[in-house]
């Protein structure tokens, strides 16, 4: 989708304009699955989460932070938000689980299994790694090193300012080179 024309469908979501928003999803939602997927353990709760990032577009459309004349980069943000709540309920339910008695081994979903075998466009290392960061960090690691915005546009969307995100970015950088190899950054390294 064109800029101008995505600033124009998100004026008309403004005021209500369920078509537009229609236009927008449809723009989008490949791109926020994707992300989505990358931060969860399985395709249900991709999906979910993707439903979820959206339905909170639309609800808290008059307090979206628009970038550059997007809503992307609030939406990879509510994902990783999202995605990162849904961590913590299933972290939770599973320390749950683990205190009731068991008579037979737990099996692994099917969404888990299929998770661990798809073929995402970006090392597992590095995934296992950026899980590992708090909300913050994810958020900025998401939105300049897999979605490709400069470090301006994530601070913009993550709401800090250029000086905190360049610094929160160098830390990053160096947390995450102790976790996987160079090639692994190399993306990142582009940055």
């Amino acid at each position: 989708m064109r800029a101008d024309g995505e600033a124009e469908d998100w004026r008309r979501v403004l005021t209500g304009e369920g078509e537009a928003f229609g236009r927008l999803f449809d723009a989008h939602h490949q791109r926020v699955y994707r992300h989505a997927l990358r931060l969860v353990s399985s395709t249900h709760d991709a999906e979910d989460i993707t439903a979820g990032a959206f339905l909170e577009l639309w609800r808290r459309r008059d307090k979206v932070r628009v970038v550059d004349g997007s809503v992307v980069p609030w939406l990879l943000v509510t994902t990783t938000n999202l995605a990162l709540n849904r961590r913590r309920s299933l972290r939770r339910h599973r320390a749950f689980l683990a205190r009731l008695p068991r008579q037979e081994p737990l099996v692994p979903d099917a969404g888990s299994v299929a998770l661990s075998r798809a073929d995402l466009d970006v090392d597992p290392r590095l995934i296992d790694a950026i899980r590992e960061l708090g909300a913050t960090d994810q958020q900025l690691v998401v939105l300049v090193a897999l979605e490709g915005y400069q470090l301006r546009e994530a601070a913009t969307a993550i709401g800090l300012s250029p000086e905190a995100a360049r610094s929160r970015w160098q830390r990053i950088r160096r947390r995450l080179a102790g976790s996987v190899t160079p090639e692994t950054l190399a993306l990142a390294a582009e940055h």
